[in-house]
């Protein structure tokens, strides 16, 4: 007997190729979409802008035009031709060159060693570990609630002692360190400082001021651009402390514009003047630290 053969099987069928799996739509907002900021958005940051604009600008109509332009109602929102003419009364009325000089050397003498002194108040603070660091901290904070009128007289007293009066000396030293500035770097620190860099600079032998020199001064740029610009802004319109400080023969600016516009009506228009000459110098500082912030910010986003 022959044995029965078996019947052809059927080639087996291949599956169909999988097409791939539908991208899902990305919400309004989600990561890798950029988000569009409509007309309204516009109007609004247009708006800000010209609330935040007007003082600025209205300071430069004033300053080129005359007293009596000013007082016509309604005044004029164009800058006039007197703007050289007054620039040359303040000159005249009143030192504003040595002023600026003054306050360029109290003003970048604080913030540089306000910005040092207090990077490095807040690293030992935030990562290093000593006996009464948080009875410390919270008595250099515990200043800020005191008053600083309340410190003239003996600060005064001590300036007359070490015979600093009507130096720039007097100016500088009291405003050098600043609890606010601390307490800001150490915050900062906290947040952007990671502990295994502390410890791997550890391992490799590192000291603590090759760290503070090496790791936390460039992570720390971005705080300290922001403490700078306001600290510099701080000790530039400051006027309560020099004017009992300084004399003046040696006044910065603040001082010196007190000297101008005097008479029985006082000349707006010079006042004005100097005003301006008085906050080029900060717009100049802002738009310097404002691109160290976005720069040192945008690094940061792309390291991390």
């Amino acid at each position: 007997m022959t044995a029965l053969a078996a019947p052809p099987t059927a080639p087996a069928k291949s599956d169909p190729p999988q097409s791939p799996p539908p991208r899902r739509r990305l919400r309004r907002g989600g990561a890798g979409r950029t988000m569009k900021a409509g007309r309204l958005s516009y109007v609004i940051l247009g708006l800000a802008l010209l609330v935040s604009a007007f003082p600025f600008y209205w300071t430069i109509v004033t300053a080129s035009r005359s007293n009596a332009d000013m007082a016509r109602v309604p005044p004029s929102l164009l800058p006039g031709p007197n703007l050289m003419k007054n620039v040359e009364q303040v000159l005249d009325e009143a030192d504003i060159g040595k002023a600026l000089l003054n306050s360029l050397i109290v003003s970048g003498s604080i913030t540089l060693g306000t910005v040092f002194c207090c990077t490095l108040a807040g690293f030992a603070f935030a990562k290093l570990k000593f006996k009464g660091r948080n009875a410390l901290l919270t008595l250099t904070v515990g200043t800020m609630m005191i008053p600083p009128q309340l410190g003239v007289i003996p600060l005064f007293m001590l300036i007359a002692e070490l015979q600093w009066v009507n130096q720039l000396q007097a100016v500088i030293l009291p405003g050098l360190v600043s609890a606010f500035g601390v307490f800001f770097m150490r915050q900062y620190l906290v947040q952007s400082l990671p502990d295994e860099l502390i410890e791997a600079a550890r391992v490799d032998g590192a000291s603590t001021a090759r760290i503070f020199w090496s790791i936390v001064i460039p992570i720390a740029r971005p705080g300290m651009a922001v403490l700078g610009m306001l600290t510099f802004m701080t000790a530039w319109n400051d006027f309560f402390w020099p004017i009992i400080a300084l004399s003046s023969q040696e006044p910065t600016v603040q001082v010196a514009l007190r000297q101008l516009g005097g008479g029985y009506v006082n000349d707006q228009s010079v006042i004005m003047a100097g005003t301006l000459l008085g906050t080029l110098p900060v717009l100049l500082v802002f738009g310097l630290l404002g691109r160290q912030i976005v720069g040192g910010i945008m690094q940061g986003a792309v390291k991390g």
